[in-house]
């Protein structure tokens, strides 16, 4: 057997923090155009990280580069912090220094990030599809989470490719206690409460608008910081009059990191942007 000892150059960085190990990890392999589907979907599965991401050479003209996001499970068309961690890393492995706008390519399309003095933030990608849940739906969230159903004030599934359900409850120490059953939508059988992200409004006056849990109930998991969930629920919230277009979303206290994401509304639709920090730098074998 003829074994090829390519390597690669690795870089693992957390995302949404300035403060290492408090945000969201990210694996990103370089230059893995050589790499198959299976090879990168192996390695996705080794670093066990929420995701892992691929950088290849563009196919559309118009882009900078290409990504692919894999998760333990499969690949995904897009995700919020594999997006800015991957961007981050072309960046600094390219030696980009210019303050233009840069086109990232995925499975999803084409993704604008914006370069500005307070970070990189991307272009929170269409809503595929969006409707407010039943009240069995709601009843059903409310026993996993071991909830009153009376704390629900709204809820509605929002797929902007990922497919998340945003639940907002009452208070922030109710979504901060909040235990969940993941066998209890993990096996409903209903798509629209695989992936469900929980948050509430912190009280006025407090540094960050909206206090944010994600549950990935297929994997009895739950996420520290998401970014395309905040960009559904920017979407949805921002549109309905709950919140403001400029605001600070915090996740991560219940698995202990610490978070934050900036979103903001302007003229060319809803930012989603945070600080991606270095952590690891090196070479990966991957055959």
């Amino acid at each position: 057997m003829t074994v090829n000892n390519k390597t690669h150059s690795f870089y693992q960085v957390d995302v949404f923090s300035d403060v290492p190990l408090l945000g969201n990890a990210l694996a990103v392999v370089v230059d893995a155009d050589d790499l198959t589907d299976e090879e990168m979907h192996r390695f996705a599965r080794w670093t066990n990280l929420s995701e892992t991401t691929f950088l290849l050479k563009p196919q559309d003209p118009q882009a900078d580069y290409r990504v692919r996001i894999f998760t333990p499970d499969g690949e995904l068309p897009f995700a919020g912090h594999p997006t800015l961690g991957s961007c981050h890393v072309w960046k600094q492995h390219t030696g980009f220094s210019e303050t233009r706008d840069i086109i990232q390519e995925c499975a999803a399309g084409l993704i604008t990030l914006r370069q500005s003095e307070q970070g990189t933030a991307f272009a929170a990608p269409p809503m595929i599809d969006e409707r407010d849940l039943t009240e069995d739906e709601c009843n059903t969230v409310a026993s996993a989470y071991g909830i009153p159903r009376s704390a629900i004030l709204q809820a509605k599934y929002i797929d902007n490719g990922p497919a998340w359900t945003g639940v907002e409850v009452d208070s922030v120490a109710r979504l901060l206690a909040i235990t969940p059953d993941y066998a209890v939508l993990s096996q409903s059988g209903n798509n629209a409460l695989y992936k469900i992200g929980v948050f509430s409004r912190y009280p006025a006056g407090s540094d960050a608008v909206l206090a944010v849990r994600a549950f990935i109930n297929r994997r009895g998991a739950e996420d520290p910081v998401t970014g395309s969930l905040n960009a559904a629920l920017a979407q949805w919230l921002i549109s309905n009059g709950t919140l403001p277009p400029h605001y600070l979303a915090r996740q991560g206290e219940s698995v202990k990191r610490d978070g934050w994401l900036s979103v903001r509304q302007d003229a060319d639709g809803i930012w989603v942007g945070g600080v991606v920090t270095d952590c690891i730098r090196g070479q990966v074998s991957l055959r």
